[in-house]
């Protein structure tokens, strides 16, 4: 009577490395391998046809179920067996028996590597492959409260051992040095079918690494890659890349909010999951910042000044010339879409883009943009992004805003390096944003936001004139009026905003932001002065109170 075995599944597709794992896994002096128990199964169930078919069915059990009972979960002589499993044998009909027990892990490739040497024996298809049943393993384990480790392949070659150690420790069973190396040659528990599959890993001796530079890729499997991309790159985010590789890169940051972690996008015309919301490299944006955008605030179920920033984007697109433009009402829609399929109906901010659109070759010009628009709804759980309680930092920038000579800011565009220069120096001094001047010395805005003081009662902003007229802004200027408050709009020097009696920003992002210091200078005295009170409530009062309802979620 043999001892207690315990099972370890490993599944995977054809050509990513199984067989050599296999062979790793062999060298140790507590297990005991199968190579593929359920392949005659799969032959019997599918009629797959093999060069050689006839001689397996012949010589492995064809009935799964009795696979399972007997042979995989049947009496062994060491602590662990190792089984070897291809995801497409796991065909309808098998036991559940198969996933409820043992310790199972997913061991992963990138099509890229694999499809070139798939068709020396079978002719390769998205079904030979299996990476949807593979997905499909991994999303039953998980059902069943055991999430598999997945390992990469391209880990595995980098690093061996680094990847073998942390295999063996989420399995955990103890790493042995015997993992890393064997005897060149055909093995005893090779399968029937190892002269057609396996001359390559005959021929080696441990773990190789991969080809410094791959060959060339036959367009002919160009569609088969489309095809099984998104299967594998789903699993590789749950790749624990880190814990394996001891080189590895810092791990996966941490979000501000982590219920952003599961938002969906809407990109080009589809909603879509955070990881796979993303734009081509041929689009104008990523070719040269090429596209306009908005920042939106929900409060309560509703839009504020929706229409006046829709306004402004089409605005800024027509200046830009853009071509095949989204209509307003397509836009709203895709706006109300996606709070809705995400469930923001309060606090939350949209990052509204529209790009120039996708070209069809790399350049330029803008000729090249025949796809129309593309339109993008990122919509985030964000609370304001400042202390607006006590306040904010700044500190003021060498790089100066752009004068309408060169880039109008009026244009809101996403070629942003003008601001995100000045972000670099308010981030090295550990302010909160820097102030910029235009280029004779007068303040123009923050790299984020525009810019308020209050000097004996007194409200005073820049002019527009190389800065973002922003909505915020403009909505806040009509609040000043409101409260019956002084305006004025005017030249301001830096030395002014170092002596005002109160200073605060605005901006969709971060609403009405108290400065407390400017360049080392104390604010009035450093506290969140009355009249930017004053203006935060009344604007908080208008947020709440205005606003385009959300469809399906409107107050009764």
């Amino acid at each position: 009577m043999g001892e207690e075995t315990e099972v370890i599944h490993s599944w995977s597709a054809p050509r990513s490395l199984s067989t050599s794992l296999m062979y790793s896994f062999a060298q140790r002096n507590d297990i005991e391998v199968l190579d593929e128990p359920l392949y005659a199964h799969f032959l019997r169930v599918t009629g797959a046809d093999r060069p050689y078919k006839e001689e397996l069915r012949s010589k492995m059990e064809n009935d799964g179920n009795k696979v399972v009972k007997e042979v995989i979960f049947g009496a062994g002589t060491k602590k662990y067996r190792y089984c070897k499993h291809i995801a497409k044998q796991r065909v309808p009909g098998l036991t559940n028996e198969l996933m409820k027990r043992g310790k199972h892990f997913i061991l992963i490739r990138n099509p890229l590597d694999i499809l070139p040497s798939f068709d020396k024996v079978v002719p390769p298809s998205f079904l030979e492959l299996g990476l949807a049943e593979l997905v499909s393993i991994y999303s039953e384990l998980s059902e069943l409260g055991k999430p598999p480790p997945v390992i990469d392949a391209a880990d595995i070659q980098e690093n061996p051992e680094a990847a073998l150690r942390g295999l063996c420790e989420d399995l955990d069973i103890p790493f042995q040095d015997s993992m890393l190396r064997w005897e060149a040659g055909p093995k005893s528990f090779d399968g029937i079918w190892a002269p057609w599959w396996y001359k390559s890993v005959h021929k080696s001796t441990g773990f190789a690494p991969a080809k410094k530079y791959p060959t060339r890729f036959p367009t002919s499997l160009y569609d088969l890659l489309e095809q099984s991309l998104p299967f594998y790159n789903m699993l590789k985010r749950h790749a624990r890349r880190s814990s394996y590789i001891l080189n590895s890169t810092s791990p996966h940051p941490s979000l501000p909010v982590p219920a952003n972690e599961k938002l969906l996008a809407w990109v080009g015309d589809e909603i879509v999951p955070r990881e796979t919301a993303k734009v081509s490299v041929f689009d104008s944006v990523v070719q040269g910042g090429d596209a306009v955008w908005e920042g939106l605030r929900v409060y309560s179920g509703k839009l504020f000044k929706l229409e006046e920033h829709l306004d402004r984007l089409f605005d800024s697109a027509k200046a830009l010339a853009f071509s095949n433009v989204p209509t307003r009402e397509e836009v709203k829609e895709a706006i109300f879409k996606t709070l809705l399929t995400n469930g923001m109906y309060d606090n939350a901010h949209i990052r509204l883009t529209l790009t120039r659109g996708k070209k069809v070759t790399s350049g330029m010009s803008p000729a090249f943009n025949r796809y129309g628009c593309t339109l993008i709804v990122l919509a985030e759980w964000k609370p304001p992004v400042y202390d607006n309680e006590k306040g904010i930092m700044l500190v003021t920038a060498t790089t100066r805003r752009n004068s309408p000579n060169n880039l109008d800011s009026k244009i809101h565009h996403n070629n942003l390096l003008n601001n995100i220069l000045a972000k670099i120096e308010g981030n090295n001094a550990g302010a909160d944003d820097a102030v910029m001047l235009d280029k004779d010395g007068y303040v123009s805005e923050t790299n984020a936001t525009n810019i308020f003081l209050v000097k004996k009662g007194r409200v005073v902003t820049p002019h527009a004139d190389y800065c973002l007229p922003g909505i915020t802004r403009a909505t806040v200027m009509e609040l000043v009026l409101k409260e019956n408050l002084v305006l004025e709009e005017r030249r301001i020097s830096l030395s002014e905003f170092h002596t005002a009696d109160e200073v605060w920003t605005t901006g969709t992002m971060g609403e009405l932001s108290p400065v407390v210091k400017i360049d080392g200078r104390i604010i009035g005295d450093g506290r969140v002065g009355p009249i930017t009170q004053r203006l935060q409530n009344a604007y908080k009062k208008l947020a709440e109170e205005s606003g385009v309802f959300i469809p399906t979620h409107q107050k009764s």
